[in-house]
Parts: C-alpha cells; structure tokens; sequence
C-alpha cells in the first residue's frame, strides 16, 4: 500500500511540475503560466500571449478595461467602458462589480479563431446576457487585477434564400483571470 501511495504522489508531482514549464508574455512582467484562462468548447485553454489595460480618457470621461489574449490560433477580448462620473476617474484602479453583455456597448466580449493560420476571425457574437466579467480583486500599488469571465458567441448562417441554415455556438467557460498584469494610461 506504501508503494502505491509514493507512485501517485509522484506521478502527481510530475504532472504539476510539467505544467509549469509554459511560458507567457504579458504587458507587464509575471511567473504564472494561468494569468488568464479558460475551457473553450469543453478543451483547456491558457494564452501565451496576453495583455491588459486600464485607460482613463479626459476627453470623453470614460475608463476602460480592456484583454486579449491569445494562444492555439484562439483569441478572447473583451472591454469594459464606464462613463459614470463616480467610476470613471483618472486613478490606477477598476471597480470591484460585475459586468454584463446587455444592449448597451458598455461590455463588449468577442471570440476569434484563425482558421488559416494568418487572420482572425471573429465567431459569431456575444449576445445580451450571454457574456459577464467579475472583477473580484485589483492592486493598483502592483498592478494586478483578478476576477473571472464566460461568454457563448453564437453565429446564425443562412442558406441562398435567407433562411437559417444553421446555428453555431462556441463556449467560454470558466474563465479566470488571476493577478493579471496591467498597464494604466491617461490620455
């Protein structure tokens, strides 16, 4: 029973350890590998490639939150705009709430693939209440922001006479973003 008990710590420690070994590039410098992450159509996904901004906007009073990120020819944005003058400041932080897909253009979620390897296409769209972002947790004095993500995109095609021909839904689910480095701007 001894030895058995040592194998499964092992290959559990081996498992752990090998998922360590991925690298991401960040706007911002970090050690995780699971910054941002997600299940899309029921497969793991965890970008390599990922950015995150805070921009006030004097201008047009407004602050947004804004990511992308990308990896296995997938990618998944989305922006958070506020315009309300209590939470649009021009101040290194993000309110702690959640976000909605509604009729509004206040959030906006997208899903992009790259069939071709080269360009990516957006699949389908995120429809009001199909799409919601939580922001849990931010640091301003490190730069970090924490929270979790999910959005079904759908896209309806149409046969030569416009009838529906078929309905393709793709799924982002139980998206997390931990610590996730960003960048402030003020312009």
């Amino acid at each position: 029973m001894r030895k058995i008990q040592l194998l499964m710590l092992f290959v559990l420690s081996a498992i752990i350890f090998q998922g360590c070994k991925k690298d991401v590039v960040t706007s911002a410098s970090t050690t995780s590998d699971q910054i941002l992450a997600a299940t899309i159509n029921g497969t793991s996904w965890i970008p390599d490639d990922v950015t995150a901004t805070i921009t006030y906007d004097a201008a047009t009073k407004t602050k947004s939150f804004d990511v992308v990120g990308t990896a296995d020819l997938k990618r998944v944005k989305w922006t958070i705009t506020l315009s309300d003058a209590a939470s649009a400041t021009n101040v290194n932080t993000f309110p702690l709430s959640t976000y909605k897909v509604d009729a509004t253009d206040r959030v906006k979620m997208a899903y992009y693939t790259a069939p071709g390897g080269i360009n990516y296409d957006q699949v389908g769209t995120v429809e009001p209440g199909s799409g919601t972002i939580i922001v849990t947790s931010i640091d301003p004095s490190k730069n970090v922001i924490t929270g979790t993500y999910s959005m079904t995109t759908k896209k309806v095609n149409y046969d030569d006479d416009g009838n529906i021909a078929s309905i393709e839904t793709s799924q982002i689910l139980g998206g997390t973003f931990t610590n996730l480095p960003y960048t402030f701007s003020s312009k």
